[in-house]
């Protein structure tokens, strides 16, 4: 038999959706400000191809959380939002003539760079975003909830899959066509040379060791440089110019796997 909102069971549902629904809301504000970069931004500028893909991630995060996609959703809050603030923060800070952490500058060096090619900018974006802003998003996070690193792990992987996902849907949609795309091609060396999932394996292992060093904050400080050079240095590589194929186009927006 069908149940509707007036029976206990339906209430309960009801109920249930409205808190996750709850913790998806402060994600709303990050998306919009996603929306206004998009909108504001030509389409072939780098930082506006990271952001169409980062836009899409949030999205989709925000909408597993509303349907109990996470473990524990108002975590799971916690981490985007927190780690989505640092890309912000980075927009933010290079807008207003500040220097943004290092894993980001070379992005916004070459962010109309003629020869970096759409997929260049997007791999470089996320390489930053994970290689950094994750791990100390992650840091920031069990401060703010008062928690160890493990208690985030599931959400951590979550998010992790989500953009392992994605990235095969950028790779199809922001690759050349075959006829463009030839082992002899560069593009092809700098692909092979770069993996979201190690990328991701490695910002874990770096969020735990920076978790450990929390009551040696002289360490920890140059623990948090240190990384940010390193992942800037990757940045930096995978935005190597390149020539561009004559017949190169960006869509206006990724689309995500059901």
């Amino acid at each position: 038999m069908t149940q509707t909102v007036g029976t206990p069971t339906g209430l309960a549902q009801t109920g249930h959706l409205a808190r996750t629904h709850r913790f998806a809301a402060p994600l709303d504000p990050v998306i919009r400000r996603m929306r206004a970069l998009r909108a504001g931004l030509p389409a072939r500028d780098g930082i506006a191809v990271f952001n169409r893909v980062y836009l899409t991630v949030t999205e989709e995060i925000s909408r597993l959380i509303a349907h109990d996609g996470f473990a524990d959703p108002a975590a799971a809050a916690t981490l985007d939002v927190l780690f989505a603030g640092r890309y912000l923060a980075a927009v933010e800070a290079t807008s207003a003539g500040r220097r943004p952490p290092d894993c980001w500058r070379p992005l916004f060096q070459y962010r109309r760079h003629p020869g970096v090619r759409p997929l260049q900018f997007a791999l470089a974006g996320i390489n930053a975003h994970i290689g950094h802003d994750l791990t100390l998003a992650v840091v920031d996070s069990c401060r703010s909830l008062d928690c160890e690193p493990a208690l985030l792990e599931r959400d951590f992987d979550r998010v992790g899959d989500t953009l392992t996902l994605l990235e095969e849907r950028i790779r199809e949609e922001l690759m050349p066509g075959p006829d463009l795309f030839e082992v002899a091609d560069p593009m092809t060396h700098l692909l092979a040379s770069w993996s979201l999932d190690r990328a991701r394996d490695a910002s874990w292992s770096a969020a735990k060791v920076l978790w450990q060093l929390r009551e040696l904050p002289a360490l920890a400080k140059e623990f948090t440089e240190r990384l940010d050079a390193g992942v800037g240095l990757v940045t930096r590589c995978l935005l190597t110019p390149l020539p561009v194929p004559d017949r190169l186009s960006v869509p206006d927006r990724l689309s995500v796997p059901d």
